[in-house]
């Protein structure tokens, strides 16, 4: 029972609205709650702040549409039918927006859809949607709003959160809301908009420790793979011409300071905007009332490495931001240890409407433990990852793995299986083992050291059976 401030018993507030922001590409150590050594977020930070971080969140695939449709369903890509970029979400499944739905809510969701367009594909278990074309265009974008296609003049970014905002104003009063806003931004091709265009223009951006990796005593696919800043980023990208008489050295660190300067410009709007939706609820009297989340939907490798974009196990890759705030339960400024995945997005937002997640979801709600319980005994010490484009856009082999509190073991099968938008070219098999506590940079595997014989049987072991454990039979 709530109380009034003289002990007086207060009626129970109603479900919670839920406010899920949502970016693309953005990388946890790009956010100053998280650290950043490059960038601030101070509207993003805002949610850690008076509320909780999550310091272990990882991607189940780690690459956009995928992560999107595990979002949605709360069951992993071999389950929700979303493999590849190219795999259309089949609406017609069972989804948390639909559950919120039946149940009152009022639901919409507004930017990157990234599931596919038209029939079963579309957005479905929304009361209104206004959704991007594939990526979509940073400048001047067009919107499929409910189907029909509408051409906008303005920035994505900022274009997205306009249509959340009236969306709000417009909304029943009198019944809780769901509201997703996902955000194109920070998604390659980097486009800033014209309010951080010189943003960092007179400083020279920190490079990663890993930034001149060699990928030695590692497996031959991360040699391989063709991701690499100093061979791999285009004029498309840079939108400027290498200058002249540079060394290799210096061209790659030269190339390195346009992509992520144009990337945390991107980041930097997504941040604006993020504080324009949070004081919405400020001067509406929300915010104690309203569950907000922000997070994206993979990691992004930053020079970590050498490289940009993501899809390996490794952990600049895996790992996503996770921020959430709901001040009547979630201590102010606290961090959550335990380890998370994005399978346990929608029984999360089911429990805060008071619902249970259905016994198809493969993950479990974390209200308990970000209001500060200690997880349950059971609480989930590894998580299943598996990756399923081979070699396709960036030549990266199939794979999946296992990551515990301390290991890592990734076993790159190299098989395209028949998935959709991979190459049917067979690579050779390999295996890598990391101890993420002597080595948290994953910079060489143990898998073939004597003195990691046991810890790699007992892996092995807990890997199959998490496959088994999770359906995962190909």
């Amino acid at each position: 029972i709530r109380r009034d401030r003289d002990g007086g018993a207060m009626s129970q507030p109603r479900q919670p609205n839920i406010l899920f922001i949502m970016s693309d590409d953005h990388a946890a150590h790009a956010i100053s709650a998280y650290g950043s050594r490059i960038n601030v977020t101070p509207h993003i930070d805002r949610l850690a702040a008076e509320g909780a971080r999550l310091d272990h969140c990882f991607c189940t695939n780690s690459i956009c549409a995928p992560s999107r449709a595990t979002i949605l369903t709360g069951v992993h890509s071999h389950r929700n039918g979303v493999l590849t970029l190219a795999d259309r979400f089949d609406g017609r499944q069972e989804t948390y927006p639909k559950i919120l739905q039946d149940a009152g809510y009022q639901t919409a969701i507004f930017g990157k859809w990234h599931l596919g367009h038209g029939g079963h594909a579309d957005p479905s278990g929304f009361d209104h949607w206004a959704v991007l074309p594939d990526q979509g265009l940073y400048h001047d974008p067009a919107f499929f709003v409910k189907g029909e296609r509408v051409q906008l003049e303005g920035y994505v970014t900022d274009l997205i959160t306009d249509y959340a905002l009236d969306w709000l104003r417009g909304r029943d009063r009198e019944r809780p809301f769901a509201l997703m806003v996902h955000h194109k931004a920070p998604h390659r091709p980097w486009e800033p908009d014209d309010r951080h265009q010189y943003l960092y223009e007179d400083v020279d951006i920190p490079l990663s420790e890993t930034f001149d990796d060699d990928y030695s005593h590692r497996s031959n696919a991360a040699r391989n793979a063709e991701m690499r800043i100093a061979d791999h980023l285009y004029h498309y990208d840079l939108k400027q011409d290498v200058p002249e008489g540079l060394t290799p050295a210096e061209e790659k660190r030269w190339k390195y300071q346009r992509y992520i300067k144009d990337y945390l410009r991107c980041v930097a709007s997504v941040d604006d905007n993020v504080g324009r939706l949070l004081d919405y609820l400020d001067e509406h009297g929300l915010a104690d009332d309203t569950v907000v989340i922000y997070t994206s939907d993979q990691g992004f490798f930053l020079g970590d490495h050498g490289w940009y974009d993501k899809r390996f196990m490794y952990e600049e890759s895996l790992r996503m931001p996770f921020l959430i705030r709901y001040p009547r339960e979630i201590p102010a400024g606290s961090v959550v240890d335990a380890m998370v995945t994005n399978l346990d997005f929608a029984p999360t937002f089911l429990d805060y409407a008071g619902l249970c997640a259905t016994e198809r979801m493969q993950g479990r709600s974390l209200r308990r433990i970000v209001a500060g319980e200690a997880p349950p005994d059971d609480w989930p010490q590894a998580m299943y990852y598996r990756y399923w484009m081979h070699l396709a856009h960036h030549n990266v082999p199939a794979h999946y793995g296992i990551r515990t509190r301390r290991h890592k073991l990734i076993y790159y099968y190299g098989e395209a299986l028949g998935t959709t938008e991979s190459i049917d070219r067979p690579t050779e098999p390999e295996w890598e083992l990391f101890d993420l506590e002597e080595d948290p940079r994953e910079l060489r595997s143990v898998y073939d050291d004597p003195a990691y014989a046991d810890i790699q049987r007992t892996l092995t072991d807990e890997l199959h059976r998490l496959k088994a454990h999770y359906g995962d039979d190909r």
